[in-house]
């Protein structure tokens, strides 16, 4: 490839490699993302008391891909102002797992739904002035904004390497069987991830849950009757699970769409300083944005949930040099293909909840790795330490002792009691109104 394609080409977004070069490198783009992208499906799907196999949580499962693969081509083949035209990569956010279970378990499916809708509109609307607001997250926002969605989901992982949640308090819960299968992904991964180059090691992950799947069919712990019963090809549903509008849940949600967005326009800037050697332009911060908020609404249409920018994918841009983002183009047809074949998801729903709890043990991590690295490069003088501390004690305590709140209105109860959101609040209020240090 290198002798055949010049470095002006590879920096260029409109350059279409030919098929045989093209083809690998948009698969490899999925399998980088294609468990993180439809794992927020299970977590929400579970929380909602689907069991695994269950039609609904299959449905989750493909709407992930669908409009995985839908955002993506807003971004990369775009429309009017919307999309960036960028090689961009969209999936399933992390970032509003920690909003989205309480909503689920006080409000139930259907204001969550209506709550996604809402946040998506509102997503899209700071398009229109995503470049004035940058400057409200710094790294030390964003960092331990990501920092703390990574300590928020920690728990979830071992609960589900542990067996789950339906087996908490009982002897089955944290039973070997279970822990030994988590362990199968997370060694599993380990290896591919820093023993091999290239394609497998991009599907390090995935390569892992599939390893533990095969060990738990030799253990005789999968049901295949879900894929037998699933079929071939599944048109969405519009308001599959009904939509209703829960104050609590329109703001937690709303309020995270914002961070997303910031988070959007950093993988934009990832993408063109290092794959193209500049900065981005305004056009493109405002396209990646506006595709980023309706990608998300129209989601919430047919029981999907909120899609950003798939960070992973950065980093696979800057290895490979390759930024057409044709390439990624090949790679969201794939996601939509996998979408429309409910055989895909029923697959995936017949795992084992410890081989998937050995998955998310390792994304959570990383996640909490990343806004660690994103922190790296805070000065850490006395007024951003007293904006770290205050604002993680705060909203990390306040998750954990939910009963301080319990003279609160029910609505602010739950907002405050989601860890994330008083975080994000308070660190870009501090950062705001604290004055600068030299």
């Amino acid at each position: 490839m290198t002798q055949q394609v010049t470095a002006e080409q590879l920096r260029n977004p409109e350059f279409k490699p030919p098929l045989a070069v093209a083809i690998p490198l948009g698969i490899q783009h999925v399998l980088a993302m294609f468990v993180s992208n439809f794992t927020p499906a299970i977590i929400i799907g579970l929380a909602a008391g689907y069991s695994f196999g269950s039609p609904n949580l299959v449905y989750m499962i493909q709407m992930a891909m669908l409009f995985s693969g839908i955002a993506t081509l807003m971004q990369t083949i775009s429309f009017g102002p919307v999309g960036a035209r960028l090689p961009i990569m969209q999936g399933t956010s992390f970032a509003f797992i920690p909003v989205m279970i309480p909503a689920v378990k006080t409000a139930g499916m259907g204001a969550l739904f209506g709550g996604i809708i809402i946040g998506g509109a509102v997503h899209f609307c700071l398009g229109f002035f995503i470049n004035k607001i940058r400057h409200w997250l710094p790294p030390l926002v964003t960092g331990l904004i990501v920092l703390t969605i990574g300590l928020t989901l920690l728990p979830v992982g071992i609960k589900y390497a542990a067996g789950g949640v339906p087996l908490m308090g009982k002897p089955e819960f944290g039973a070997l069987s279970h822990w030994g299968l988590a362990m199968v992904v997370i060694v599993v991964t380990l290896g591919i991830k820093f023993f091999t180059k290239g394609l497998f090691s991009s599907a390090g992950i995935l390569i892992g849950l599939i390893s533990g799947y095969i060990v738990a069919v030799f253990m005789g712990i999968v049901n295949f009757g879900g894929i037998a019963k699933a079929g071939w090809f599944m048109i969405p549903e519009p308001f599959k699970f009904g939509v209703e509008f829960d104050l609590a849940t329109v703001i937690g949600i709303s309020l995270m769409a914002f961070v997303s967005a910031i988070e959007t326009v950093g993988d934009i800037s990832g993408i063109t300083k290092s794959g193209a050697k500049r900065e981005p332009k305004n056009r493109e911060l405002s396209g990646g944005t506006f595709a980023d908020g309706l990608g998300s609404l129209l989601a919430g249409f047919f029981g999907g949930l909120p899609n950003t920018s798939f960070s992973q994918n950065v980093g696979l841009i800057s290895l490979t040099g390759m930024m057409s983002r044709h390439v990624v183009t090949i790679g969201a047809i794939f996601l939509i293909v996998c979408g429309l074949i409910p055989k895909v998801g029923a697959v995936v729903a017949s795992m084992p909840i410890a081989v998937l709890g050995g998955g998310v043990i390792m994304m959570f991590g990383m996640v909490a790795a990343a806004g660690i690295n994103i922190l790296a490069d805070v000065t850490w003088n006395r007024r951003n330490m007293v904006i770290f501390a205050l604002s993680l004690s705060i909203g990390l305590g306040l998750q954990a002792v939910p009963e301080a709140l319990q003279h609160l209105p029910s609505t602010l109860k739950v907002l405050l009691s989601t860890g994330l959101l008083p975080v994000a609040i308070l660190s870009i209020i501090l950062n705001l109104v604290l004055p600068k240090e030299e």
